[in-house]
């Protein structure tokens, strides 16, 4: 007996060790271990909780504060992604691009953190990753979004979650009624504000700085960081903003609706999913809400008190360094029309305007009018309000660097009409080439290091040169300077500015 008391004694030091060792890491709501990359040189921590799982009568609510856990919870696996359709492959978009088919989840409020910092005291600059997917799907699981590859380069990088579709954006009358808030509608949004707020209470026991951290995102992300940029409830959580194809400047199909448009589309939605209360409506099963269609942010005098465009135009923003930029084929479009058509139907639409529509847009030929159709797609829903961006914080004095990716992704005959598609930049940026199946050539990894440095280096000072790159100069009004990533990547005039301009003064006529 008394040899194992000895042996007990000798133990317990060895034990709380262990409970302390270099992965443990202590959040205000407790402590959590992760794992190590290959080499041990990042730490990786997925699946952390940031708020209340948003279930039962917390579903269409603002995220709840978290409740706090004793002993250490293991945070090693990505935890479910949030309730959308089940994501199959389409098109260009294979299973790398795409979250992983199962489990999905209400409960889905978790972020994960990749970082190389020893100590606290080495306050590393942090990227915050948002991910698109049309409001209506996407996650933090998907292979290209890793952290490992841009940690490496001596940053934090942190991924969060937000609910999409109807779980993420609905508004109804009793919604807002039951808000202390008066607002219903941006929960996704509420959760990213919950996620930033998680991460500056937090980062530092990572190694991070909470002063130094920067929002990015592509697609409906990078709206979502438009968004962030514009609200009040986002003000002094990041410094720097990063915009990758989209945003919601200009009128189109990503427009918020306002509180009252939004409510109404609610109590449309709840008549068809046959229910007659609020109640009601929290029962549903996820698979009967997944039969109508989810929404998008909302000016709904909370969250975004008025358009993003009226926000800006005030100056009540939260000021911000900004790199954005759109791909060269940011396109989804149908069958394309051949040159006949296409210049008849420009003529009937344009009217008065179809000469110089058809001199920035032109279609003598059928291979120029699928190109010029290509450029309308990808102008009238990225371009126009990437650059629309662009201009209205160069006028303010604030540094700006805009982008164009050009690089046509080495593809199979199949996917070779896709060119530089929508979301091929992301896999560059993140460095992060070796999840994606396709025949990569030695351009491609030298444009993956390049761009990851450019987007390292943003985050650390605000601004994307440092060393040998190809220099990036600043996004004036004036000269237009603009990185077109490619084979070379080299800055230059924006080449298609005056179209640009073209269809933004056709959209604020419609308007």
């Amino acid at each position: 007996m008394k040899s194992l008391l000895i042996l007990l004694t000798a133990l317990i030091p060895a034990i709380n060790v262990a409970a302390q060792s270099s992965d443990v890491i202590k959040t205000d709501a407790g402590k959590i271990s992760g794992a190590t990359n290959a080499d041990k040189s990042i730490r990786i921590y997925k699946g952390i909780p940031f708020a209340a799982p948003p279930v039962g009568n917390l579903r269409w609510k603002a995220p709840q504060p978290l409740k706090p856990w004793q002993g250490v919870k293991d945070c090693t696996d990505f935890a479910k992604s949030p309730v959308q359709a089940k994501p199959n492959e389409f098109g260009v978009y294979t299973r790398e691009f795409l979250i992983k088919d199962e489990p999905l989840s209400e409960d889905c409020l978790y972020l994960n953190v990749w970082t190389g910092a020893k100590s606290t005291a080495e306050k590393r600059a942090v990227f915050v990753w948002i991910y698109g997917g049309g409001f209506v799907s996407g996650g933090t699981n998907a292979p290209i979004y890793d952290g490992e590859a841009l940690a490496k380069k001596g940053i934090i990088v942190v991924s969060i979650p937000y609910r999409v579709g109807i779980l993420g954006f609905f508004a109804h009358p009793e919604l807002t009624k039951e808000s202390p808030n008066h607002a219903s509608g941006n929960y996704g949004l509420m959760d990213l504000i919950a996620a930033l707020k998680w991460v500056k209470r937090n980062i530092a026991a990572f190694g991070g700085d909470p002063e130094k951290v920067t929002i990015a995102g592509q697609s409906a992300g990078s709206m979502n960081v438009n968004s962030l940029v514009a609200s009040p409830l986002a003000k002094g959580l990041f410094r720097n903003a990063i915009a990758e194809s989209g945003a919601s400047f200009i009128p189109g199909p990503f427009s918020g609706a306002t509180l009252k448009e939004a409510e109404q589309a609610g109590v449309q939605t709840a008549e068809k999913l046959g229910a007659k209360s609020l109640a009601d409506l929290r029962k549903l099963s996820t698979s009967e809400l997944l039969k109508q269609f989810g929404g998008r942010p909302i000016i709904d005098g909370y969250v975004l008190p008025q358009s993003i465009a009226e926000i800006f135009a005030a100056g009540k923003e939260n000021a911000v360094n900004l790199l954005t930029g759109w791909n060269e084929d940011d396109a989804f479009i149908g069958q394309l029309k051949n040159a006949e058509t296409y210049q008849t139907d420009a003529k009937k639409q344009y009217d008065g305007d179809a000469d110089e529509f058809l001199k920035l847009f032109p279609g003598s030929t059928d291979a120029q009018a699928e190109r010029s159709q290509i450029n309308i797609s990808r102008d009238m829903t990225f371009g126009i309000q990437n650059y629309t961006w662009a201009n209205v914080q160069a006028k303010k004095s604030r540094k700006i660097y805009l982008y164009r990716f050009t690089r046509r992704m080495p593809a199979t005959p199949a996917f070779e009409k896709y060119g530089a598609f929508h979301t091929a930049e992301v896999p560059y940026i993140f460095n992060n080439l070796k999840f994606v199946n396709r025949p990569f050539e030695a351009v491609d990894k030298k444009l993956a290091d390049d761009a990851s440095s450019y987007w390292v280096n943003f985050v650390k000072t605000g601004n994307p040169n440092h060393g040998n790159l190809p220099k990036w100069p600043v996004y004036t009004i004036q000269d237009k300077q603009t990185m077109y990533l490619g084979k070379q990547p080299a800055a230059k005039p924006l080449a298609d500015s005056a179209a640009l301009d073209f269809l933004i003064k056709r959209a604020q006529k419609k308007k």
